[in-house]
């Protein structure tokens, strides 16, 4: 039996302590997503009386998991302690698994990013190249990172496909558009790290929900627009998950029937309109001429564009089609906020936001039009692999009986 196993003899005293468990849960989340705040609005925010928050925030310094940090001035009072994660109290690596390689990130228990592995830079990747990408890119953060290695919690991947979760916690990658067969994620890497897996565009969700654009918001849809096209959609403060762990396949929903072929292989796709390879191919038919497919590629068809070019054409129908792809979702969704994140995703939102809520709005209903705002996505190119990060910290959360935070 564990120390913990022999806290709980009986019913009465095994629902004491689950009830322990999730409020102890419930704080700790409260302090990580707020990165600094009070044992006073640990108890409001959290639902617990001042006497339960204090006991709760003394056991998190106490196992090093909480510090205090500071003070401010009360009103008459003694001053009031600020309280914040400890740095170095545990661990996370979050991936950004991504279709030309795999950028590997160790972040603290505030969720700062520590140290950075990339691997790959390959034309065109394979899953057992993504594999050997993602097994050395730890090994080399392990070794630059001995003294952490201890309390490192386990892994997130952030995937470019849909990942699908079993009953029994096993999970699965089907990336049709890149031609992948189906690949089963393993639940840990060689060198024991446990394996957490989702898609990317609900990795990026995750992460503008927790520290971003979408923090405090609850009901949003987070758009990904990258090489590939993605959404998260956040329902009641959560990223809705779905019968098998894969809603919101936004990417390959139709906005036109029997029309530009997509990669996945049906046609009349999102993405076959809005992500990289559709704009710059647009472009390129249009009489675009240009080197490469990516970050430069997209930065010489926006400044043609802006100088009237051959890509301005392409650039309006660009925005139309992304202001029916989300009027579609406000309508479906109904969300408070649209957040517009992803390399492609952030470049539009640079100088064509207006354009693009004006789009939004005219694809929406009219009632609907009104109750929405439209934002850029806070975080630049490390979200995914942030995102993918609270992953391990979020499982440790809920199941308190692996007893590492």
């Amino acid at each position: 039996m564990t120390p913990r196993e022999l806290r709980t003899p009986g019913p009465e005293s095994a629902t004491v302590t689950s009830l322990r468990q999730r409020n102890r849960a419930t704080a700790l989340t409260f302090i990580l997503r707020s990165r600094e705040t009070t044992r006073a609005d640990v108890a409001r925010q959290c639902g617990l009386s001042t006497a339960s928050a204090a006991n709760i925030v003394a056991d998190l310094i106490e196992e090093g998991l909480v510090a205090e940090i500071g003070t401010v001035a009360s009103r008459g009072g003694r001053p009031i302690a600020i309280i914040a994660p400890r740095a170095d109290g545990a661990y996370s690596l979050g991936a950004d698994v991504g279709e030309r390689g795999v950028a590997v990130e160790l972040f603290d228990l505030g969720l700062n990013m520590v140290d950075r592995e990339f691997r790959g830079g390959r034309v065109e990747e394979t899953v057992d190249g993504i594999e050997t990408d993602i097994v050395e890119a730890v090994s080399a953060l392990r070794e630059r990172n001995a003294e952490r290695w201890g309390r490192v919690l386990g892994i997130g991947l952030g995937l470019p496909g849909v990942v699908e979760t079993e009953g029994d916690g096993s999970q699965v990658l089907f990336a049709q558009s890149l031609g992948w067969e189906p690949y089963q994620i393993p639940p840990v890497l060689p060198d024991g790290l446990t394996v957490f897996a989702d898609n990317g565009a609900k990795s990026l969700a995750r992460a503008e929900l927790w520290f971003g654009s979408a923090r405090g918001v609850d009901r949003a849809a987070v758009a990904l627009l990258g090489r590939g096209v993605g959404l998260g959609v956040i329902a009641d403060g959560t990223v809705a998950r779905g019968a098998f762990s894969s809603a919101t396949e936004w990417g390959h929903t139709k906005i036109r029937f029997g029309g530009q072929p997509c990669r996945c292989g049906n046609r009349g796709c999102v993405e076959a309109y809005i992500g990289a390879d559709a704009i710059l191919g647009a472009w390129r038919r249009a009489g675009g001429v240009f080197e490469g497919s990516g970050w430069q590629a997209l930065g010489a068809f926006l400044e043609d564009a802006a100088a009237g070019g051959t890509a301005h054409s392409v650039l309006d129908d660009t925005i139309e089609a992304l202001g029916a792809a989300l009027g579609n979702i406000v309508n479906l969704t109904s969300p408070q906020r649209i957040v517009v994140g992803g390399w492609v995703g952030m470049r539009l939102m640079e100088h064509h936001t207006p354009q693009i809520l004006d789009a939004i709005r005219r694809n929406s209903l009219a009632r609907a039009a009104e109750q929405f705002d439209l934002v850029s996505a806070s975080f630049g190119g490390d979200t995914i692999a942030l995102g993918s990060a609270v992953m391990p910290i979020e499982s440790c959360l809920i199941d308190d009986r692996t007893g590492r935070i």
